[in-house]
């Protein structure tokens, strides 16, 4: 999916925020939780996320989504990571 193609369908999802996110190579965060729903593209680079027992490593072109407060870490690869990512507070899921 193109970056257009993945901003048109944040925004018919009701996504309203999105942003730009940078990534350190070999940077990590440990267990932690977000208080919104994000939904991202991957632009370059590589993050590992890690959600209860399950891993995956998402890389240029992939989509990952995580539900808001669900427990996870992040783990970046050589090159870091660049991702673009809406979020979704839970209220407005509701809405």
């Amino acid at each position: 999916m193109d970056q257009r193609d993945f901003l048109r369908a944040l925004s018919d999802e009701g996504f309203s925020e999105v942003v730009t996110v940078e990534r350190e190579p070999h940077g990590f965060l440990d267990l932690h939780t977000h208080p919104f729903e994000a939904k991202a593209l991957i632009l370059k680079g590589e993050i590992r996320l890690r959600v209860g027992e399950t891993e995956r490593i998402y890389r240029a072109g992939d989509i990952f989504h995580l539900c808001a407060n669900e427990p996870h870490w992040e783990d970046y690869g050589d090159e870091g990571v660049t991702y673009l990512v809406g979020r979704k507070s839970p209220d407005a899921a509701q809405a």
